[in-house]
């Protein structure tokens, strides 16, 4: 058997990768738990975060901004909830929500809408780009 046959054989019985939302669920989850080793699988090196002010950041300002100490996040619920394939390994997952918690033991509500950008390296999903947008309420 050759090796190019073998590596069909072996990818076409591989399981297939998690769907993009089960990818996109996944992420929601490890920032509202602050899972940072979880957000340093799932988010690339390149990793381009634009905050709500515009302002662009990486990788790791990104992650230390949901580990401040004294923060505790609410659950959400996602609304008007996106999928935007571009391509077989890549998509833009988009929604609206409430993030909500406490910050020091003071409450906070920041109404939003983001675009997460998935890309599939090795048959996982992982992030490489983030833009949030603030909504007045």
């Amino acid at each position: 058997m050759t090796l190019p046959l073998l590596s069909a054989l072996l990818a076409a019985t591989a399981p297939p990768p998690p769907s993009i939302l089960t990818a996109a669920d996944a992420f929601d989850r490890a920032q509202l738990a602050q899972d940072e080793m979880r957000m340093e699988r799932m988010i690339l090196d390149s990793f381009i975060f634009i905050d709500g002010s515009g302002k662009r950041q990486g990788k790791h300002a990104f992650i230390a901004g949901w580990l401040t100490p004294g923060d505790k996040y609410d659950p959400i619920i996602l609304i008007d909830r996106t999928v935007t394939p571009l391509g077989r390994d890549a998509a833009v997952v988009s929604a609206e929500t409430k993030l909500c918690g406490t910050s020091d033991g003071k409450p906070f509500c920041s109404h939003i809408r983001f675009s997460d950008t998935f890309v599939r390296v090795d048959d996982e999903w992982r992030v490489a780009y983030v833009q949030v947008t603030r909504i007045k309420d």
